[in-house]
């Protein structure tokens, strides 16, 4: 068997940009449906290094051709 090449399907995999932003407790719904909107997905909610909530969010790169 001969061993996988990776760079073979490295054209044809998605690539992803992503962004963070803190959640305002009182208006989480509105935040979180506004970057939907754009088009993010959400990935994760954490704690931040602050004690607030931090969301991070991902969506595939747009590419010009």
């Amino acid at each position: 068997m001969e061993p996988y090449d990776f760079r073979e399907t490295r054209s044809d995999m998605t690539k992803w940009e992503y962004i963070t932003t803190p959640l305002i407790i009182h208006n989480t719904t509105a935040i979180l449906n506004n970057w939907g909107e754009q088009g993010w997905e959400l990935v994760q909610i954490v704690t931040g290094p602050e004690g607030g909530l931090v969301a991070y969010f991902k969506r595939p790169v747009q590419e010009n051709n």
